[in-house]
């Protein structure tokens, strides 16, 4: 239960404090920056106390108190019109942050479908980690960020007229501590030591540890009604349309099929720097579709207005089609300055099997990425390595500096020498699909584990237990992958498994860790911070659905982590990040698969974009409907 006490500041003001208990070490996930390597605002200390517009992870933000719009939109964009989006699956709740049901997209994804809730700040899309003032006035830090306090609009309202108070901020806390996701609650029950309210207008936390990642975080946090969602109510699955602040209303819900939005005419930040140019359509539509390619001929057909495409195969050899021949649909690439981040095959070393380093590096040596690129993707996807790729924070390449190998001694004998001189790479095969020369080198490391080929069959020791075991996977292009390693592997006599399951089977086994291998992605952004916990830290490999897929236990995950929080500089920050991606590499977590070199998307021309493009790419909030354009 939440439980509320009267305290005394030092300056003699009354404020009401939620006192919260410290709990384990697991934070947020998808706190996500952007920005090209080398476009950094600045490498500075934080910033000493003192009200202002915004807060930079390092350094300063970039954007000056009186900055008039973001450089990557039009402020001058029309209004209305109407964009339809089409979505995959389904879903059975407008409620996006509790642990049951699966969402409806636009309401709040933490990125720019914040259509219905918003945050106290929002994010400046071309800077390492910024957050600019959205519903807070000014946000304060002490210089060792043991507290972040906010001053709220006084004109931030919710939909239905009723004023954003600093009650709503310690409500909506409390309900995301107590009731939300397990990965965003635990970071608040365990970082968050109180919560102060003096007034109406003012909220203070209070933190239980330094952290300087945690004032981001409370910037950043959803923001609820206290008036109109209950303790009750927030913990279940619901259709009822939501109350928020955020510009857009739900105007129809067709459950798992269609989610209407449209845009609030009385919405209080429509004139705020930060919201200039963005929130353009009156109408906002995600239709859903339970099959990819119906989704794509729904495209084809007009019936959808933009489509990010994923499938190389078809970007390369399925847009021949009268709309695109005619400039009615035009199809574009964008460069974008995110890390790659790291999508794989993953070892869940809860099995046996898994868990000899030398196992796992020798079965990741028979994953024929040059063949399959070839023969599957046009040759279009560039192969993975680094959790950080394409980027300043990434280890490969890069020698390890001094101030690396500090950080990394205590751990330094697990971790090869071509991965500390940064020489390492996934090997490279011939693209026949049966490279001779990694075939040998992963049967020799596999007989240094002690497994041996014996009548055609890999064992563990001579009439030992066979290799075996399932990769369980979602979708049909995973499924190929899938067989083509099988096919790999085949080949010294191991035996793989695999199963496609439907989606709510794949979560149950995933949360619970009921899998031996699994696909899956870890995003990456150039301010990685406590989401890192989550995904790699000794405490979630036992936390039932966590990302710590691999069950990961290595007390240096979690002092590289508390290095990369503990920066007080780029530089510092840096180095940290480095030092942990080459201890990920050599844990051989996973086999790498790849990655799109660029963002892919096609559109209708009836929908139309600035000329500026962000640090992240596309900004689709910030896009518009051609006067005059007419949609189906």
């Amino acid at each position: 239960m939440q439980k509320y006490n009267v305290v005394r500041q030092p300056d003699g003001r009354r404020a009401t404090a939620c006192r919260v208990p410290t709990l384990g070490a697991l934070a947020i996930a998808g706190i996500v920056a952007l920005l090209p390597a080398g476009v950094l605002s600045g490498t500075g200390t934080a910033r000493a106390a003192g009200p202002a517009h915004a807060i930079a992870m390092h350094g300063e933000p970039r954007l000056p108190a009186d900055f008039t719009a973001f450089p990557y939109v039009d402020p001058d964009a029309p209004k209305g019109g109407r964009i339809t989006w089409g979505a995959f699956g389904s879903f059975d709740s407008l409620n996006p942050f509790i642990r049951q049901g699966q969402p409806a997209r636009g309401l709040r994804d933490g990125g720019q479908e914040n259509y219905v809730y918003e945050s106290l700040m929002t994010r400046g899309l071309d800077e390492a980690f910024t957050l600019y003032c959205l519903i807070c006035a000014t946000v304060e830090v002490p210089d060792d960020r043991r507290w972040v306090e906010f001053k709220l609009r006084p004109e931030a309202r919710f939909s239905d007229g009723t004023p954003v108070t600093s009650a709503d901020i310690a409500h909506s806390f409390a309900l995301h501590r107590d009731e939300g996701r397990e990965n965003v609650a635990r970071v608040y029950r365990e970082k968050v030591a109180r919560v102060e309210t003096p007034d109406p207008a003012t909220v203070r936390f209070v933190f239980a540890e330094d952290d300087k990642e945690m004032p981001l975080i409370m910037g950043l946090m959803p923001i609820l009604p206290m008036h109109a969602m209950s303790r009750e109510a927030f913990a279940k699955t619901s259709l009822e349309p939501p109350i928020g602040s955020g510009p857009y209303r739900v105007a129809e819900v067709v459950p798992g099929s269609r989610l209407v939005l449209k845009r609030n005419p009385d919405y209080w930040a429509r004139s705020l720097p930060v919201k200039r140019g963005f929130d353009n359509f009156d109408e906002i539509r995600f239709d859903y579709y339970r099959e990819q390619n119906a989704l794509f001929e729904a495209f084809k057909a007009g019936l959808v207005d933009v489509y990010p495409e994923g499938d190389p195969s078809r970007w390369q050899t399925g847009y021949d089609f009268p709309a695109l021949t005619e400039g009615r649909v035009v199809k574009e690439t964008f460069e974008t300055g995110l890390p790659r981040g790291l999508y794989g095959m993953v070892f869940n070393t809860r099995r046996p099997v898994f868990e000899d380093v030398r196992v796992r590096r020798a079965l990741a040596m028979l994953f024929d990425f040059e063949w399959i690129n070839k023969n599957l993707f046009f040759g279009l996807y560039r192969r993975s390595a680094s959790y950080f790729q394409g980027s300043e924070l990434s280890a490969l390449g890069r020698p390890a500096d001094a101030a690396e190998r500090a950080l990394l001694a205590p751990y330094a004998t697990s971790i090869p020498a071509e991965i500390m001189d940064g020489t390492w790479a996934p090997p490279e095969t011939d693209g026949s699909g049966r490279d001779r020369t990694a075939i040998r080198q992963a049967v020799d490391l596999l007989a240094k584990a002690g497994w041996v080929i014996d009548k055609g069959v890999m064992r563990h020791g001579v009439g030992g237990p066979p290799m075996s075991f399932e990769i369980v996977l979602v979708d049909k292009q995973q499924e190929r992958i899938a067989l083509a390693y099988q096919r790999s592997l085949k080949l010294i006599g191991v035996d793989l498994v695999v199963r496609l399951v439907d989606s709510a089977q794949f979560q149950r086994r995933r949360t619970s860790f009921d899998l031996d291998m699994t696909f899956w992605n870890w995003s990456a952004s150039l301010s990685p911070g406590n989401e890192q916990l989550n995904r790699w830290s000794v405490a979630a490999a036992d936390a039932p659905g966590s990302f710590n897929l691999p069950g990961a236990k290595v007390a240096g995950h979690d002092a590289l982590i508390a290095a990369l929080l503990a920066a007080r500089s780029r530089t510092e920050f840096v180095t940290a990040v480095r030092a942990f991606d080459r201890l990920l590499i050599s844990g051989f977590w996973v086999v790498p698969l790849y990655h799109q070199p660029q963002v892919w998307l096609a559109r209708w021309t009836r929908i139309e974009r600035p000329s500026v493009t962000s640090a992240s790419g596309p900004v689709t909030g910030a896009w518009w409907a051609k006067p005059g354009g007419t949609t189906p």
